[in-house]
């Protein structure tokens, strides 16, 4: 059972949640056989207060 879990700064939009679902199931399947009815997608949004990088909050950027 495939699971991909994609971590994003910020939001996206419903349908690029989807375009990118499908997509990452149906390259589970093409390249690694996986059947998309026994794969997962988890999409975390993060919030800019609390991603950094180099020390410094994006959303003090």
């Amino acid at each position: 059972m495939p699971v991909v879990t994609l971590q994003v700064l910020g939001t996206l939009s419903d349908e690029q949640k989807r375009e990118l679902s499908r997509r990452f199931t149906e390259d589970l399947r093409e390249v690694a056989g996986k059947p998309p009815e026994y794969t997962y997608v988890i999409i975390h949004e993060v919030e800019r207060t609390n991603w950094a990088h180099k020390g410094v909050l994006f959303s003090d950027k």
